[in-house]
């Protein structure tokens, strides 16, 4: 996902060009209420409140590659929400500013577990956004010193849109121009820091985070390459894999769009701990 003036260097079709110009050129949607979750000027979250109070909780984690902000994703919030989900949209310290490692880890890490305030919700989150969901949903399997472990501040259910799973990969294959070295600090951190956040490492001879975990993603996406979703299953044993045909990247996030159809379904069904995908 590139959600930005920095593009991903690659050649892509006409199809995915047109669906990420659709789709990052939509309006910013203002939510009706915002607050903090932090002291720090990025530790913010948009909220959409539903008028049932018991209805049920979504937390979205942004994409564009830990670097952009979340004012693209705010369209699809809005829609999450009028689907009858109080819906969160926090901010959070970005590679190329405030943040990068640790801060963006510690950020997502206090989000997820005060925000909600003991309630049950949703993680879900899309390409780097997808990452750190996934992160978020594994911080059970960190060594116990990890000043992010946590077997109890946990997700009730993760949902990766087009995750980025595999940081070594997205590394190898200079992903955003370099978007998991800045992610990390360079070259020089990569053997000491990516095994603390890295979903697919983390996972390696363990099987499970014991979170329902489930990943969505297009069978056109040209931005996240597919391996990474099957590789990370592969590794998950009861992670839950959809592959939507003739779908790409961003239309996952599209209101409206077949593809955000089927992201709604798959939140209400999560939100239903009893249902079955």
């Amino acid at each position: 996902m590139s959600d930005g003036p920095t593009a991903q260097r690659r050649t892509a079709s006409a199809f995915a060009l047109e669906e990420e110009r659709r789709v990052l050129s939509l309006k910013p949607v203002l939510a009706p209420r915002h607050h903090r979750y932090g002291p720090h000027p990025n530790q913010v979250y948009d909220l959409w409140p539903a008028d049932d109070p018991d209805a049920p909780l979504v937390m979205l984690l942004h994409g564009g590659y830990w670097r952009y902000d979340r004012m693209h994703l705010t369209p699809f919030a809005a829609h999450v929400a009028r689907q009858g989900f109080t819906t969160v949209l926090p901010g959070f310290r970005r590679s190329g500013g405030a943040g990068g490692y640790p801060a963006t880890f510690d950020d997502i890490a206090l989000a997820v577990e005060t925000i909600p305030q003991g309630r049950p919700f949703v993680l879900a989150g899309h390409c780097s956004g997808g990452h750190l969901a996934l992160w978020a949903g594994a911080r059970s399997l960190l060594p116990a010193d990890s000043p992010w472990y946590t077997a109890t501040a946990l997700p009730t259910a993760v949902l990766g849109l087009a995750p980025l799973t595999d940081l070594a990969a997205t590394i190898r294959d200079d992903l955003s121009e370099g978007a998991g070295l800045q992610l990390l600090g360079g070259a020089e951190h990569v053997a000491s820091r990516l095994p603390l956040v890295d979903p697919l490492t983390l996972l390696r001879g363990k099987g499970t985070t014991g979170v329902r975990t489930v990943l969505l993603h297009g069978a056109k996406d040209e931005e996240v390459p597919l391996h990474q979703f099957s590789d990370y299953a592969e590794v998950h044993s009861d992670a839950e894999v959809v592959t939507l045909p003739d779908t790409g990247h961003y239309t996952l996030i599209e209101p409206g769009a077949p593809a955000a159809d089927a992201v709604i379904d798959v939140l209400r069904l999560l939100s239903s701990p009893a249902a079955a995908l």
